[in-house]
């Protein structure tokens, strides 16, 4: 915040955004999803926070004639997939996944040509859903591994950490070889010895984007919202999370526990959404995500997949 800016007149800048928000809201059957690395502003206007799978299954549920979403590019995408009715518009147009970008539609179609299926991470854009066999997120990667595989192998792309968690049972090539979450990629298993040292008695979880060797150190490995859960159930009162400083802030919010970030990381492009963007969004909803209708059709099987493999309705 600039320095000649009180606090005082920037919180009430920022309510009086909050209430034209809410009036926009109801006048126009809005709905405002968030992912849960989005900055503490946008989690509070938020109707719905969580990570990518929870928000693409709400996004299924909604009467809401506009969507509101904010996160990375992919995730809108797959929102508007699977709700093609709706107009589905985002606060920064800027906000893309570097991730996504590692993986290509000819990747995954030459990977294909040995006859083993391809899972297709959702942190990847339509095209390439729509060359992939199913979806996963980072919440069912192992199960949809396990469930899809032949003969015990399976290809899965962008991110290779999350390959090697997947590969429980099964073996999981990742497309590309060295596919990664910059984010993630920072954790290093100095920074787990560290902590440890410096918090004896805090549990250790990380997101399954961490580096193999940081994961085998953790205490549990989970998506954003599998993490989340198991803070609130644990018995234990600290904790050392390893992933966006989003979702520690969230944690932070919603529970009594003592959270500590195991290094400061942010992905600079979930931070590129604000809450005047989000006004902005609502009001002149501009910026609207709408997928080729053939790419849209063959992307929305995977994702249909995903759904039927692990038993979810929508």
């Amino acid at each position: 915040m600039p320095s000649h800016i009180s606090p005082e007149k920037n919180l009430k800048k920022i309510y009086e955004i909050i209430k034209k928000i809410e009036k926009l809201k109801e006048e126009k059957n809005a709905l405002i999803l968030a992912h849960n690395y989005q900055n503490t502003d946008i989690q509070k206007i938020a109707d719905f926070k969580g990570d990518s799978l929870e928000l693409a299954i709400k996004a299924t549920k909604t009467d809401a004639d506009l969507i509101v979403f904010c996160g990375v590019d992919f995730m809108a995408e797959t929102v508007s997939i699977l709700n093609p009715d709706k107009k589905v518009v985002v606060p920064c147009k800027e906000a893309k996944c570097p991730m996504a970008l590692q993986l290509t539609p000819e990747m995954v179609k030459t990977a294909k040509k040995s006859g083993y299926p391809f899972i297709a991470y959702v942190n990847t854009h339509a095209e390439v859903k729509a060359e992939a066999d199913v979806c996963c997120t980072s919440a069912n990667a192992d199960k949809i591994a396990k469930r899809i595989a032949k003969d015990g192998i399976c290809y899965m792309g962008p991110d290779a950490n999350l390959a090697a968690f997947a590969s429980k049972g099964v073996k999981v090539i990742p497309i590309p070889k060295h596919g990664y979450c910059y984010v993630h990629k920072m954790f290093q298993v100095e920074d787990v010895v560290i902590a440890k040292k410096n918090y004896p008695d805090a549990e250790v979880i990380v997101h399954p984007e961490c580096d193999v060797e940081v994961q085998n150190m953790a205490d549990f490995v989970g998506s954003t919202s599998q993490m989340l859960e198991y803070v609130k159930k644990s018995d234990s009162k600290m904790f050392i999370v390893g992933t966006e400083i989003g979702l520690i802030e969230r944690m932070r919010i919603e529970t009594d526990k003592k959270i500590v970030p195991l290094r400061k990381s942010v992905c600079i492009e979930m931070k590129l959404n604000t809450i005047d963007g989000v006004l902005r969004a609502l009001s002149m909803e501009e910026n609207i995500v709408k997928v080729d209708e053939e790419i849209a059709k063959r992307a929305k099987k995977a994702i249909k997949k995903m759904f039927d493999v692990m038993s979810i309705v929508v």
